[in-house]
């Protein structure tokens, strides 16, 4: 029987992109899939084949790159979360209440999702693109510091303001994205063996892995050189503010037998970067499955978006993390022997090295292919729409 199923994401390429798949899925089984986020994403949620639902909702201002997560900074993003919420919830209640979902799959951030399941009395499913955590473990406990103080008085009046949000709707559950209870059902697009603590995990989670759906095959590209070994280079859509650190991958392989597509985000004119040498192609962004699909190394900031993509090509990584999030992705990639991680502060001679090392490594090349095998055999939208649909049975 045909299900309705309401998704709800903040406006995020790193949220959205996994999901997207599972969503192609789910229309081909035949159900229908209304998909709530950002005006900026919804052509591609449509693309997919579901029907959009434009949210005035925004992304809250990460932390500075490579800063340390500070409780006055996380009651901040909080703040906006919840800000966000309050403009957003009124839209989502008065859509799915005329057009009433079989169940509200939820990103991790979308903190309204769980409030509408509870409101409209269906079943909350939990869509999470990075480490999930469940009672006994927490990966945001490895983005904090050791003195980070959970019971600081921006977090308590903060999380206070969470209760007040709820019992406005009658809903018990305050919304939080460090939730301590999983959902009836989760499903986790890495595979189980990128999962830290994978073992403390039960029949609650579904590890579905990456895929990537239509985008494998939406944008297409070449390199200008069939023969010579290509570097992708790409700190993603968040921190990539750094002409700096393009300058010093100009400086770096220059002169390398490289080749190279080097995506530099929107914030930062190529134009103002010097001299382009002749093995670099330097984009506002890049295709980047179509370049992942080519690529020898990959030079990235180690979003789990980026990392998961990247493990799907079989690519190295080379890891240059610009927050704490992310440096939880690189650590746990070279934990596994599927890259290296580059200093805080490189050089232009370290990254030549290091990615020159990676790229020449087999241990971490056969690991990187064994990764590659585990991804693509790990059920991926196939395996979620079949839980899904168990679920609901």
């Amino acid at each position: 029987m045909s299900k309705h199923f309401a998704v709800v994401a903040p406006p995020a390429p790193g949220h959205v992109n996994p999901s997207l798949p599972l969503v192609e899925e789910l229309v081909r089984r035949g159900h229908r899939v209304t998909y709530a986020t950002g005006e900026n994403l919804l052509p591609t949620v449509e693309a997919a084949g579901a029907t959009g639902l434009a949210l005035p909702t925004r992304m809250p201002s990460p932390p500075p790159a490579a800063a340390e997560m500070t409780p006055q900074h996380l009651a901040e993003m909080m703040g906006m979360l919840l800000a966000d919420a309050r403009e957003s919830f009124p839209t989502l209640v008065s859509w799915f209440q005329q057009d009433r979902p079989d169940a509200v799959c939820s990103d991790m951030l979308a903190l309204t999702g769980r409030v509408l399941a509870e409101l409209l009395g269906v079943t909350n499913v939990a869509l999470l693109p990075s480490f999930a955590a469940n009672e006994r473990f927490s990966p945001q406990e490895m983005f904090m510091p050791a003195s980070f103080d959970l019971r600081h008085p921006a977090l308590l009046e903060i999380g206070t303001e969470f209760e007040g949000f709820a019992a406005d709707y009658g809903v018990t559950e305050p919304p939080s994205p460090f939730a301590a209870t999983p959902a009836p059902l989760n499903l986790v697009f890495i595979p189980e063996q990128f999962q830290i603590a994978a073992e403390t995990f039960d029949e609650r989670f579904r590890f579905l892995g990456p895929s990537l759906g239509h985008r494998e095959y939406a944008e297409q590209w070449q390199p200008r050189e069939d023969e010579s070994p290509l570097l992708f280079i790409s700190l993603g859509t968040a921190f990539n503010n750094r002409p700096d650190f393009y300058r010093m991958c100009l400086e770096a392989f220059a002169d390398s037998a490289w080749q190279v597509a080097m995506a530099v985000g929107e914030h930062v004119d190529p134009d103002e970067l010097g001299v382009v040498p002749d093995n670099f192609e330097v984009r506002t962004r890049f295709a980047q499955p179509a370049v992942l699909a080519r690529a020898t190394a990959f030079l990235s900031h180690a979003g789990m978006n980026s990392t998961m993509e990247s493990l799907y090509y079989g690519v190295p990584l080379v890891t240059f993390p610009q927050m704490p999030e992310q440096e939880a992705n690189a650590r746990r990639a070279e934990e596994l022997g599927l890259g290296r991680m580059v200093p805080a502060e490189p050089t232009a001679e370290v990254l030549r090295k290091t990615v020159d090392e990676v790229a020449g490594d087999e241990r971490i090349r056969a690991n990187v292919a064994a990764m590659r095998e585990t991804v693509r055999s790990g059920g991926g939208p196939v395996a979620g729409a079949e839980a899904l649909e168990a679920h609901l049975a």
